[in-house]
């Protein structure tokens, strides 16, 4: 951020907005935010270009809150989608603190929750809502979401919507709001399709980059570290990286759900506070890693590249790529967690034998000037040196830098409304009552020579005709105890009352 960049008074913005964003150390404005405020106030339809991190977020924020009419009659007037459920949580975060003095009533809509809550929501009544395409549209077609006075829409990492398949609901989404409005997209890169959707659905807009005088900052502002590593020996390179001086929030990006889960509960074992995010996991165990992530209880968070989209904390001071980047815009993306809002950062890349190539077309993509990584062992010398580990660093974490409160201290959040859910498979009562059936008790307990179950196949032969019942009648009585023929004998007659009276009665006669 500049010194002597605009700050968001000079800009006209409400007093409360101002007094809300001061109070959160935000006073001057970013690039994006400084070439948006003006036409987005004045409602004017905007294309904005700018990676995560650049400030989009009040770009279009700021303008939503300050053409908010409060108090409002209930029914949602702004309207912002974006891709995902963490996005989702961080954007109705950050318009909740911005717009805390106006009285705004906002909700953030995605899967994941009870579509109770969320109903019970829009009908005590919303001025904004912030929500996934999924979501939006069950509610919107269920008649509980109202789109018809929608008056600002934004939508919000367009591209990544395009990636995720959401572009289909986009179009469904855009076709229920009114005609009569404003409309923001906004997007990292602008892929045809994205360009299409923008000429149809926005009126006369005003494309906005704030990518060329900015383009090489991300490379500046981090220090970049590319190492070969042996899978085998990824982990306890990563231990070490983790003990490096100054290190504060850290990402590690695994590629697949089952090697995130994995590398945190190593890390975990080896005495870090970490957490895993990954769509194996349930919304409410999600969040709680996020909000510990957050509130520092645990500084080391584990993601795939799906979950970790729409994570925006400031304060990450390393990213670790456990495993390299399928391509150049992930590994962009990736990095470009740390190093933000004009802070520095390191990122540090672990590249398998079997992952060169991989590498070096990212290297050539970005120019990079790094095709060969390093290979690197966790004893490397320059392992310590580059990331500045101490000398005497192991695997562990000692004991006594294991200040975190950790996952635990962080209570996850009911998200079934307090009910409970039945489970089916003999864990709820009901399978505990039936498996406790006579027949289920009687069943024989030892191997000795039971001739019950002759007895019952022939029982089952009774029903079929006269016949098979009077061959019953010779077989012979089982030389059981008292005891035992008592406790037979009503299971015996339950079954043959089953056939008919005719066979009730010889019952009796036999016995």
């Amino acid at each position: 951020m500049r010194t002597d960049s605009p700050t968001f008074a000079e800009f006209g913005v409400r007093e409360e907005i101002v007094k809300a964003l001061s109070a959160a150390g935000i006073e001057r404005t970013f690039a994006i935010q400084e070439l948006t405020l003006p036409l987005a106030m004045a409602g004017e339809d905007i294309i904005g270009q700018a990676r995560t991190g650049m400030g989009k977020t009040l770009g279009f924020g700021v303008p939503l809150l300050h053409r908010l009419n409060t108090p409002g009659d209930g029914t949602p007037q702004m309207l912002v989608v974006v891709p995902t459920r963490e996005l989702c949580l961080q954007v109705a975060h950050d318009l909740t603190d911005a717009g805390k003095h106006l009285g705004v009533r906002l909700l953030a809509i995605y899967g994941g929750r009870p579509y109770e809550q969320q109903i019970s929501a829009l009908r005590k009544g919303v001025d904004v809502v912030v929500g996934t395409p999924g979501r939006l549209l069950d509610l919107a077609e269920q008649r509980h979401l109202v789109l018809g006075k929608v008056r600002s829409l934004v939508l919000d990492e367009a591209d990544e919507m395009l990636d995720l398949g959401f572009l289909p609901d986009i179009e469904r989404i855009l076709g229920m709001v009114p005609d009569e409005r404003q409309t923001m997209l906004f997007s990292a890169t602008m892929p045809g399709p994205i360009i299409t959707l923008a000429r149809t659905f926005l009126s006369q807009p005003t494309h906005i980059r704030a990518e060329e005088n900015d383009q090489g900052a991300i490379h500046e502002r981090t220090r970049q570290f590319v190492y070969r590593a042996h899978s085998l020996d990824k982990e306890e390179i990563v231990a070490r990286a983790l003990q490096s001086e100054g290190r504060g929030l850290t990402m590690i990006f695994a590629r697949t759900k089952r090697t995130a889960q994995k590398v945190a509960d190593d890390l975990a074992e080896r005495g870090f506070a970490a957490a895993a995010v990954h769509g194996d996991l349930g919304q409410g165990a999600r969040e709680k890693a996020l909000r510990a992530f957050r509130s520092g209880k645990v500084d080391v968070l584990v993601a795939t590249d799906v979950a970790a989209r729409g994570i925006d904390i400031d304060d990450v001071t390393h990213v670790i790529n456990f495993q390299c980047p399928e391509d150049e815009k992930t590994y962009v993306h990736r990095i470009g967690r740390t190093g933000r809002a004009g802070r520095t950062g390191v990122a540090v890349t672990l590249v398998d034998w079997d992952e060169e190539y991989r590498w070096k077309t990212i290297s050539d993509a970005l120019k990079l000037d790094m095709p060969e990584p390093v290979e690197t062992y966790s004893t490397s010398e320059h392992l310590f040196a580059d990331l500045g580990v101490p000398a005497d660093a192991t695997g562990r974490l000692p004991e006594a830098m294991q200040t975190r409160a950790g996952l635990d201290a962080e209570q996850e959040e009911d998200l079934t409304g307090g009910k409970k859910k039945r489970r089916r498979g003999g864990s709820g009562s009901g399978s505990r009552t039936r498996s406790a059936s006579p027949r289920a008790k009687e069943a024989p307990a030892s191997d000795s020579g039971d001739e019950r179950p002759p007895r019952q196949r022939q029982r089952r032969r009774r029903r079929a005709g006269q016949e098979v019942t009077g061959a019953a009648e010779e077989t012979p009585a089982t030389p059981d105890t008292t005891e035992s023929k008592a406790a037979d004998k009503p299971r015996r007659q339950r079954t043959r009352r089953r056939a008919g009276v005719e066979v009730a009665r010889d019952a009796g006669e036999t016995s």
